[in-house]
């Protein structure tokens, strides 16, 4: 006996207040025909964005009398216990549905089969073996698209078009459903990754238990991903070793990839990412101009700095990125805070220092280089927007800059006007702030300079994104 199994969401990924089921359609199917059909919206105590709703059709106002999943969750456990999950993309539908009873304390466990992978194995050489590709390249008519139940029933008839080609097919007639798929464990992390679309975004790869293990990011998550098959690092195959499913949310642009991967490295601290994992902070390179106009440089504790360029993990780290910056651009020691304030500098005497601290080169002439170094780590204006591409032609990312550090990212429509500032950084879904992403918006700038960027004010004037 098999359940097939479609959901909807309001959400890529589960997400207590705002990743939940929005309508589930279970099909049980004898393996000749579908002999019981369960189907409901689910209200998922949480808000259904416009993007969700225009891709489902599924409304706020539809879901407010429907039932929360914990009081239909015991009916899905009796309709699929002792049954195969099926679905197409399963493991999209089935983590979906186990998060959902994890959340309720619940351990959510079945055998699934995917009609993805199923569908590869039988009619190869296709181009897309998406739902509503392979609908159409088979003549099965699904006119509830993106609703749990209209996939449902296209699944069921894709299935029962599976089965009939596995009858017919003597190299597989005598086998049963489950043991056409390839079980080596090379083949199914394979299938996992070609779940990844050709996208730009971040990708997670999960264990069984559904743990997020590596966050990464790319301008083609299906590339990068499938590049880690390649590896030969020890730790590298321990990782495919352990990967069991992958997730994606699609950001449009690079900047915003980078951006989320980074907080969701800090978020998340995956055992096999190695960088970005720091989330606080001990020590800032800070600068400030002294009595004299002269610009100093100086190590200070983390919480204490009002005008940091970069911060650090520990003082170490932070002193030797200040001594590089010394050297680079023949800065004075004293004006580091390396060296008594009153003296003239060690480097002096060496001559790789021009002679601020003892008065033989003129304040102008210093902090010309100071300058150089502010300007690759200063935001040139405190409030301003980046404007790049949206996940879609007719959207555009924000990327909002504040008080001269990054706030958060949004999106809105390519066609939106805009009548005040407030009103643009409204949009903007606001992030955890780690200094560190500063620096990937700084690097991201220098590599890009025909990026389109709004400087903000409190009298922003109507603008609209073309």
């Amino acid at each position: 006996m098999f359940a097939i199994v479609d959901i909807e969401t309001c959400g890529g990924r589960f997400e207590f207040r705002k990743g939940r089921i929005t309508e589930i359609c279970i099909l049980i199917h004898d393996g000749l025909q579908v002999v019981e059909k369960f189907s409901t919206l689910i209200n998922p105590e949480c808000y259904i964005s416009p993007f969700f709703t225009n891709l489902t059709g599924i409304t706020n106002d539809m879901v407010a009398d429907a039932p929360k999943f914990h009081e239909i969750a015991k009916k899905i456990i009796d309709l699929t216990e002792g049954k195969l999950f099926v679905a197409h993309n399963v493991g999209f539908d089935y983590g979906f549905i186990r998060e959902e009873f994890a959340s309720l304390g619940y351990n959510y466990k079945r055998d699934i089969l995917c009609t993805v992978r199923l569908s590869r194995k039988l009619i190869p050489g296709k181009k897309s073996y998406s739902l509503g590709n392979l609908c159409d390249s088979l003549g099965i008519s699904n006119e509830a698209r993106h609703r749990a139940e209209g996939d449902a029933v296209a699944t069921a008839q894709l299935f029962d078009i599976l089965m009939q080609l596995k009858t017919a097919n003597p190299q597989y007639k005598n086998k049963g459903v489950d043991e056409l798929m390839v079980r080596r464990i090379d083949k199914i992390k394979k299938y996992i990754l070609d779940k990844l679309p050709e996208e730009c975004g971040v990708y997670y790869f999960l264990d069984q238990d559904q743990n997020i293990i590596y966050i990464g990011k790319s301008v083609n998550a299906y590339s990068r991903a499938m590049s880690h098959f390649n590896t030969k690092e020890i730790k590298g195959r321990r990782m495919l070793n352990e990967l069991y499913n992958v997730d994606f949310v699609a950001t449009g642009n690079e900047l915003i990839a980078l951006l989320l991967e980074a907080e969701e490295i800090k978020k998340h601290k995956p055992k096999f990412n190695k960088r970005r994992k720091i989330d606080s902070f001990a020590h800032s390179i800070d600068w400030f101009k002294d009595e004299m106009g002269i610009i100093n440089f100086k190590v200070i504790e983390y919480e204490n700095a009002r005008n940091a360029l970069t911060s650090f993990g520990s003082y170490f780290s932070a002193r030797e990125r200040l001594e590089t910056w010394l050297d680079e651009h023949n800065l004075c020691l004293r004006y580091c805070g390396l060296t008594d304030s009153e003296s003239i500098c060690f480097n002096h005497q060496i001559k790789k220092c021009n002679g601020i601290c003892g008065g033989d080169e003129e304040v102008d002439d210093y902090n010309k280089r100071a300058n150089e170094l502010l300007q690759k780590y200063v935001f040139r204006e405190p409030d301003f927007v980046i404007i790049e591409k949206g996940r879609s032609n007719d959207e555009r990312a924000v990327i909002l800059i504040e008080n001269g550090h990054y706030a958060g990212y949004g999106y809105i429509s390519q066609y939106e006007q805009i009548n005040s500032a407030e009103e643009l950084k409204s949009s903007v879904k606001r992030a955890t702030y780690y200094p560190d992403a500063d620096d990937l918006i700084k690097g991201f700038m220098k590599q890009n300079t025909r990026l389109k960027k709004v400087v903000l004010s409190s009298k922003q004037e109507s603008t609209y994104f073309d």
